[in-house]
């Protein structure tokens, strides 16, 4: 199976960041030839046998990507520092010197490494939006030590060679320990890229100039829809403050994103051609992420998931997106076809989660857990104790036997992806064997809840019942059809 991190880490996408980071005037020239190889790569090659749907799926994608950066270049929207950096480290490093690094730790440990961690070092933040998954607010102060994340950061840049860290909160522009902070963090390690999500309210002139500098980290900013909605949700003025956020990060060279809430009120705005225009070419996004809204944190409910029928609308839209728009794009949920499923708990190309006390759970979204880095270093172990877990391990088992590792014409509904959300009695399951303790009072209460656990697992069935078929018709049924004649012949 392809893994996901082979979705972005192409030699055609190497190629191009090697030379448009070098040679302006030649860009032009290249992308169509870079497109070209891209697709005989994925599609035609397709050296690990997946379902030519999906392979598509991640040619568009990754198409995509290639044109957000030449428009980042062509627009002056990328800093000599950050040019360096994408230089070094996605071709010198992800690109080039992880793979066979990769490879060692496969055969050491039979399953590829994370490529990533998604790390939360506070939880303060400076707005208390609604339905926060962190549950943040002024008054949290509970972080790590910079110590703690610097070793952190140290550690998984040498057990699994991975070179890309996602950084949340909280409030990421928050966090201070030791004098130090998130820039800090980003000097002391300049082999890797770090995706910020943030509320952007801080980004000012100077913050962002200090980003440009620094050059190897690119925010992703919280956004509900327009000023309207985004205000409704994170506080008066907010958008406001954002936009001014985009200013400076332009005027720096700071390449930056958007990320969205998608709830059953704003699910169609998103995915609106007006919100695209007004973020992608107007305000000059260069990436998207759509978060559906997750029934977590504070006051969580039900009512705001978007609705099955949504969802699979969302899924159609963000396909034509994707393919005629050339927009840089994706959908935690309904894009599970682009890293082949879920990549929760560390699986091979995937990534886990440690938020601010150090608690180490699948994902974000899943915030339960059996370890702790504060304890497990005490101990004397290390990530890979963490990785190793019973807890991870059976996750990463439903993941193969569900779609990961499963022949093209076999491969679970990727539509429906997530071990939590869509197939909810799994992660239950999961939660109450191996003991794993909540990290927060509403994921306590969740847990308990008779009624949060019937509502889950009745949606995943409802969202599965209108997207099987899409998953059978597009992706598995061809490769039935492909396969039938083999058969006869054998």
């Amino acid at each position: 199976m392809l893994a996901a991190k082979d979705v972005l880490l192409s030699p055609p996408v190497a190629g191009l960041l090697n030379f448009t980071t070098r040679n302006d005037h030649v860009r032009g020239a290249i992308m169509k030839v870079a497109e070209r190889k891209l697709y005989e790569r994925l599609v035609e090659e397709n050296r690990h046998a997946c379902a030519r749907r999906v392979q598509e799926d991640k040619f568009y994608v990754i198409r995509n990507m290639m044109y957000s950066l030449d428009r980042a270049l062509r627009d002056g929207m990328v800093s000599p520092q950050v040019k360096q950096k994408l230089l070094r480290i996605f071709v010198g490093k992800i690109f080039s010197e992880d793979v066979n690094a990769r490879a060692a730790f496969r055969e050491e440990h039979g399953a590829s490494p994370p490529c990533f961690l998604l790390l939360s070092p506070g939880k303060r933040c400076n707005l208390r939006c609604i339905g926060c998954y962190a549950s943040s607010s002024r008054a949290d102060a509970e972080k790590l030590d910079y110590d703690l994340v610097d070793r952190i950061m140290t550690e998984k840049t040498e057990l699994w060679h991975s070179h890309f860290t996602v950084i949340s909160g909280g409030e990421p522009t928050m966090w201070r320990s030791q004098g130090k902070g998130i820039l800090d963090l980003a000097r002391a390690h300049p082999d890797n890229f770090f995706l910020m999500y943030t509320n952007g309210t801080l980004i000012n002139e100077t913050f962002a100039r200090e980003l440009a500098e620094v050059g190897n980290i690119t925010p992703a900013i919280s956004v509900e829809g327009f000023e309207k909605e985004t205000d409704a949700r994170r506080g008066a003025g907010t958008h406001r403050k954002i936009r001014e956020a985009f200013g400076n990060l332009k005027q720096a060279g700071v390449p930056f994103g958007i990320s969205v809430t998608a709830t059953r009120f704003n699910a169609e705005q998103l995915m609106s051609d007006a919100f695209i225009d007004y973020y992608f070419e107007e305000q000059g996004a260069l990436y998207g992420w759509i978060f559906q809204y997750m029934p977590i944190g504070r006051k969580f409910t039900l009512d705001l998931m978007v609705t099955p029928e949504q969802r699979a609308w969302m899924y159609e839209r963000e396909q034509t997106l994707i393919r005629e728009r050339k927009i840089f794009m994706a959908d935690f949920w309904n894009s599970g076809a682009l890293s082949d499923g879920c990549i929760s708990a560390g699986r091979g190309g995937g990534y886990f989660y440690i938020n601010w006390n150090g608690d180490c759970a699948p994902c974000a979204f899943f915030p339960y857990a059996t370890h702790n880095i504060v304890e497990v270093y005490k101990n004397g172990g290390d990530l890979n104790t963490v990785l190793q877990c019973p807890f991870f391990q059976s996750i990463r088992k439903w993941q193969s036997e569900y779609s990961y590792e499963k022949p093209a014409d076999q491969v679970g509904n990727q539509i429906v992806p997530c071990v939590t959300k869509d197939h909810h009695c799994v992660a239950h399951e999961a939660v109450k064997r191996f003991g794993a303790y909540p990290l927060d009072k509403a994921a306590a209460e969740a847990l308990e809840d008779e009624g949060y656990y019937e509502g889950l697992v009745a949606y995943g069935k409802a969202v599965a019942k209108l997207t099987d078929p899409i998953w059978e018709r597009d992706y598995i049924g061809p490769e039935k059809m492909r396969k039938m004649p083999m058969q006869a012949a054998g």
